[in-house]
This record gives C-alpha cells, sequence and structure tokens, in this order.
C-alpha cells in the first residue's frame, strides 16, 4: 500500500483546525486514535510519531525519520495536556455564554421579524443620531478654526509693532496651536455610532 500524503499542514498524521489549533491522530484501517489538540504542526507531529513508535510503525511512515528510537520519540514529544478543574470550569462557561448568545440572536431575530415598526425607527433614531453628531463636530471644528484665526491674527498684528486686545495672560494666546483637523469624515464615514 502506497504511503499517505502529507496533510496541508507538511506533517503526516495532522490537521489544522478551524480554531488555529492542530490535530493529531494515526488511522490504521477502522481503528483511529485520537492524539489530540496542539499549539503547533510541530508539536502535534512529535506527538504523532511518539505514538507511531509505541504501535510499532515504520521509520519510514514517521514525520521526522532521524528519531531512532521509542524513547528519543518520547524526549521530543510535548508533554501531554491535563485538563485542570479550572479548564473544565472556564470551558464550561464559554459554553454557556455561547448559548446565551445564541439564543440572544434567535430572539433579536425573532423581534425583529414581529415588530418590523420598531426596526424602522431605532434605525432612524442612529440616523438622527448621527446627522446630530456630525452636525455638532463640524460646528466644533469651525468654532476651533475661528479661535485659531483670531489668535494668528493677534500674534500677527502684536510681530508687526502693534498692540493685541488679548492680555497678555490671556490663554487665548494657547489657541494659535489649535489642531484644527478633522479625525473623522463630514461624508458620513465610520463614526463612533456606527451599529
Amino acid at each position: 500500500m502506497p504511503p499517505r500524503r502529507r496533510s496541508a499542514s507538511g506533517y503526516r498524521g495532522v490537521r489544522e483546525c478551524p480554531n488555529g489549533g492542530f490535530y493529531a491522530e494515526i488511522r490504521s484501517g477502522d481503528l483511529r486514535l485520537s492524539l489530540g489538540t496542539y499549539d503547533t504542526a510541530h508539536e502535534a507531529a512529535r506527538a504523532f510519531d511518539a505514538a507511531a513508535w509505541r504501535l510499532g510503525r515504520p521509520r519510514l511512515q514517521m514525520n521526522f525519520p532521524d528519531v531512532r528510537t521509542l524513547q528519543q520519540a518520547l524526549d521530543l514529544a510535548p508533554p501531554p495536556r491535563l485538563n485542570s478543574a479550572q479548564d473544565r470550569a472556564e470551558h464550561t462557561a464559554m459554553q454557556r455564554r455561547l448559548l446565551v448568545a445564541q439564543e440572544d440572536e434567535r430572539l433579536m431575530g425573532e423581534w425583529r421579524r414581529r415588530h418590523p415598526e420598531d426596526v424602522a425607527y431605532e434605525q432612524e433614531y442612529w440616523e438622527r443620531r448621527r446627522e446630530e453628531d456630525t452636525r455638532r463636530r463640524r460646528e466644533e471644528r469651525l468654532d476651533r478654526r475661528r479661535r485659531k484665526a483670531l489668535a494668528c491674527a493677534q500674534a500677527d498684528l502684536v510681530n508687526a509693532g502693534g498692540s493685541s486686545f488679548f492680555a497678555e495672560e490671556d490663554e487665548r494666546w494657547f489657541d494659535i496651536w489649535m489642531s484644527t483637523s478633522d479625525d473623522t469624515d463630514d461624508d458620513g464615514g465610520a463614526d463612533d455610532w456606527s451599529d
């Protein structure tokens, strides 16, 4: 029988999981021996080789043919993962949160289906809110520009030998260094109220 082709991970008996981990298993006919999930493909391949040595597989069917003994394979294999009570509690809590989130999504979909007028009202509300925020930002930016222009004009007047109506300790002098650029778009770009 020809040797099995290597998986996309680059190692025999190792598959990449959707969550980014790597799953190792040995198959022999109808037998499937799960070796667990590992952080890297290399660790999963080392675990595969240690199990292959224990099952008496030929070295040609291993990922690292330079390993010459079972003891060497066991020394290079990652330690088995221990699931503590804390790991199980965290897993249970994550599963519970997932179920709550799924139920919440289901109920929100049902609510949207039953109350389309409320959905329309909510969308109108957020649109009004975005428009008000955009208008407020534009007014604030215009005010900053006016204050900066006034401070710069007063500074130019003083530099030309005239006198300013600002007092020497007036805080309006600091408006010269005020930023007048706006970090948000006025044309309806992403803002804090996007849903």
